[in-house]
């Protein structure tokens, strides 16, 4: 076992973790951050995505011992202190830009950090920033509707 220190969405952790510990596995096993979704621990769906010292990363590719010293912000970090949505939650919500929920934690986190780098990115720079993420039922169309939303609304993070 390896200790590590973390802080997620605030609060600081200090866990004993086996050194092949992914970061969602830790995050959602020992934190209880059970809205960061294993989804298919290749990296190729980008479920797990979570925001990682200020950026965004699939955190089925990182190790719970890489990550020691970090800060993760989870979808639930992303509540605001009165329980409101962020931004990018209440856009999806809007816009209709979900339907299973699956991809959606993973795909927000991703969106977020795609307005972080572009605040004002065009429909065909969204797509592209959000192609490390899988959506298997939307067609992506009310998704770029989202983040153009809260673009337009000139929220960055």
């Amino acid at each position: 076992m390896t200790k590590i220190n973390l802080t997620v969405d605030g609060v600081v952790y200090a866990d004993d973790v086996e050194p092949r510990t992914l970061l969602v596995h830790y995050l959602r096993e020992q934190v209880g951050k059970v809205g960061t979704v294993v989804g298919c621990d290749t990296s190729n769906c980008g479920a797990c995505t979570v925001d990682l010292n200020g950026q965004s990363v699939k955190s089925c590719t990182v190790l719970a011992v890489g990550a020691d010293g970090g800060q993760v912000t989870t979808i639930e970090g992303l509540e605001g202190a009165d329980g409101s949505l962020h931004p990018m939650q209440q856009a999806f919500h809007e816009n209709h830009a979900l339907q299973c929920g699956y991809c959606t934690p993973g795909m927000i986190m991703a969106c977020r950090d795609l307005l972080k780098n572009n605040p004002h990115p065009s429909e065909d720079e969204i797509r592209e920033g959000i192609e490390g993420n899988l959506c298997r039922c939307t067609g992506y169309q009310n998704i770029v509707k989202a983040v153009q939303a809260v673009a337009d609304a000139g929220v960055t993070a």
